[in-house]
């Protein structure tokens, strides 16, 4: 679960991180009564799920597309700026008045970056904050390294620019440091990284505070990523965590249901959502026009890179596990005929805990609760195979069969390229 910007700095903050003074605004005049307090000089920041805000473009709905088409094939000559002709979703004002009336040039308009997608993402809030004059900027972030089994504190004096990036051209900038789950964060941990940048004396002091209490957060709140970019040291030598990133884990959010309120489902996918209030949790939407219906997450990749070794484009991903209820199988369906691209369905099923005869008996029931308008194709093999052959065949729907997995895949694709 992703939060907004100023939502992870309110947890930052919370944990003893310096973050600059500020607040979320929905509307110009809240922007403005802001601005007020923070004495005019701000920074008005939309507040999306997805990076690259600054050098983003905000229009209008009918428009994201074709901004993002420019985006990707000219950045130079099209991506936002924060100073600059070109404004992108992070905009200086000196004044309250200017933040008005920049808070009203952003919000209601659809944030397009190369992170957004062709669709964009609707602004529905902005984070209004003291400017702060920036002498550097760093990167830093907390990851989980399933390599080590560990949390793994990453730094780098290239901030300000995508990680991936500097990983690419530039990895000896990039300090990793692991860190023991038993030992905990330790001095020595902020003072190596603090080397690796360059950071000395004072300020040297204030970055290993800062790391921290992220190594803090992260911790106490089950996140799979906390990301500062940029990280910054100020004109006065102060160390600031300028902007702000926090991914919840999604398996604790039993044990944080504080930040499940914090959800934002109009940042997600409509069917990623609609999966998860039917309680198919391990659904993630794709660009193809095959839809999958699997169990067990290896089996589903497995059947997706098999659709494409078949020539064809996998829908989503869908694990739907251990399987007792055919009406789970039915609430799987659902969900990816509210998919418009699909054109074919590929159901495969290796039954060992999850029972082939449950399987069959959910398509059965899908095809009794809804119209299923594209073809089916079930691979089925394993517990209780002959009772689920049995149901099938005596359903008398138009299912197409096949005995092995490649042979299901290129049906899949053959049929998807029929309709």
């Amino acid at each position: 679960m992703k939060l907004h910007e100023y939502q992870a700095k309110e947890i930052f903050a919370r944990h003893g991180v310096a973050v600059p003074r500020g607040r979320v605004a929905s509307t110009p005049a809240e922007a403005r009564a802001i601005a007020e307090q923070l004495g005019g000089k701000v920074v008005v920041k939309a507040q999306i799920h997805a990076g690259g805000r600054g050098k983003g473009r905000l229009v209008a709905k009918p428009d994201t597309a074709s901004m993002y088409q420019k985006l990707i094939s000219d950045p130079a000559n099209n991506s936002g700026q924060v100073k600059g002709e070109r404004v992108g979703g992070v905009r200086l004002a000196s004044t309250a008045e200017e933040a008005e009336r920049e808070a009203a040039n952003i919000l209601g308009k659809y944030l397009v970056s190369i992170q957004t997608g062709p669709d964009g993402k609707l602004v529905k809030n902005v984070l209004v904050e003291e400017q702060s004059a920036v002498a550097k900027e760093y990167y830093l972030a907390i990851i989980i390294d399933g390599a080590q089994g560990c949390p793994l504190i990453m730094a780098s004096t290239e901030g300000g620019q995508e990680i991936e990036v500097v990983a690419h051209s530039n990895p000896e900038a990039i300090v990793r440091i692991p860190v023991s789950p038993v030992a905990g964060f330790q001095p020595y941990v902020g003072r190596a990284l603090a080397a690796g940048l360059g950071l000395k004396d004072d300020q040297a002091a204030q970055f290993t505070k800062l790391a921290e209490g992220l190594y803090d957060v992260a911790m106490k709140n089950d996140t799979s990523l906390v990301e500062v970019n940029p990280l910054v040291v100020t004109d006065e030598g102060k160390v600031i965590a300028l902007d702000g990133k926090l991914t919840i884990d999604d398996n604790a959010l039993f044990r944080h249901r504080e930040l499940e309120a914090l959800r934002d489902k109009d940042e997600e996918d409509p069917l990623e959502v609609l999966a998860q209030s039917l309680g198919v949790a391990n659904f993630i939407k794709l660009d193809g026009n095959i839809g999958c219906v699997v169990n067990g997450a290896g089996l589903a990749m497995a059947t997706m890179d098999t659709i494409k070794l078949a020539g064809g484009e996998p829908a989503n991903f869908l694990d739907i596990g251990t399987v007792n209820d055919p009406q789970r199988v039915v609430s799987a369906l659902k969900v990816i005929l509210e998919d418009p691209s699909v054109k074919a369905i590929l159901v495969n099923i290796f039954g060992g805990m999850a029972r082939v005869d449950i399987i069959a008996q959910g398509v059965i029931d899908a095809h009794r609760q809804m119209e299923i308008h594209v073809p089916v194709v079930m691979r089925l093999i394993g517990t209780n195979l002959a009772e689920g052959e049995k149901l099938v065949e005596e359903s008398g729907l138009p299912l197409i069969r096949a005995t092995g997995l490649a042979e299901a895949a290129a049906k899949a694709v053959a049929a998807a390229n029929a309709a």
